[in-house]
């Protein structure tokens, strides 16, 4: 496997506080890696940096060998489903290509191999019988695999989902966890989730993050109490163990 995505030393100040220090993490093509952390950890604002919106105080961050920078580098960015205009007047087909507008510029008509892009997207996400109904009228679900197929019309090297399963029934997590993994295969996929299970479930590879990353490992490498003890501030009798599958005799080791 070939490195795609390179965190080094990174820290990111936001209104003269350090959100981020020192962090490392590196992702290679075909894996997929579950970012978690508590609420304030810092994994929005890692995503946002490796999107290169944000000046780093610290570091740098490299896709594919270059310096991230937006609307240079191939980062395919699944964002909270709520950050979408759902009422807007636009089909299935016409959001996902609006996921191209980096490629096309503001003025340029999508091409023959642009309409292809957009519909090999949506045939991954098994949208392709949906791909003329407005937006609007889309499930839940189907939403998130929109924004999933937009991401995937770019062809990223990175693709990152930020907080993909909030909302969502249990049956569209699941279905949504399955595609995730399927694109791990093939892309370098970076997934900051509060869903603890959802990760330890379909994750290659977990960084426990706040404000630095604090391990980096496979699931069953990260089941020592002490590491998730340290991420989230919480004691042994916290219900975080039960969600990890971790009995509260197991933590007291």
């Amino acid at each position: 496997m070939s490195e795609v995505l390179a965190v080094e030393n990174v820290g990111v100040e936001l209104g003269k506080r350090l959100v981020l220090r020192d962090v490392n993490l590196t992702i290679d093509a075909g894996q997929f890696v579950g970012l978690v952390g508590p609420n304030g950890a810092g994994k929005t604002t890692l995503l946002r940096s490796i999107l290169g919106l944000l000046r780093l105080k610290t570091g740098r961050i490299q896709v594919a060998g270059a310096p991230a920078k937006p609307g240079a580098s191939r980062v395919g960015y699944v964002p909270q489903r709520h950050e979408f205009t759902w009422d807007f007047p636009i089909s299935v087909q016409d959001a996902v290509m609006t996921g191209r507008t980096r490629r096309l510029g503001l003025f340029r008509r999508p091409g023959v191999a642009d309409w292809r892009t957009v519909a090999e997207a949506l045939d991954r996400v098994r949208l392709a019988d949906l791909r003329r109904r407005p937006v609007g009228e889309l499930s839940g679900g189907q939403r998130q695999r929109v924004l999933v197929a937009r991401a995937l019309a770019l062809r990223p090297d990175v693709l990152l989902l930020d907080e993909p399963f909030t909302g969502l029934d249990m049956p569209t997590q699941e279905l949504l966890g399955d595609l995730f993994a399927e694109l791990g295969k093939e892309h370098a996929v970076l997934m900051a989730t509060h869903d603890l299970a959802a990760a330890m479930h379909t994750c290659d590879r977990l960084a426990l993050l706040n404000e630095t990353v604090v391990a980096v490992g496979s699931p069953d490498q990260l089941r020592e109490p002490r590491l998730w003890m340290e991420t989230f501030g919480v004691s042994e009798r916290s219900h975080l163990f039960a969600a990890l599958g971790l009995s509260v005799e197991t933590a007291r080791m």
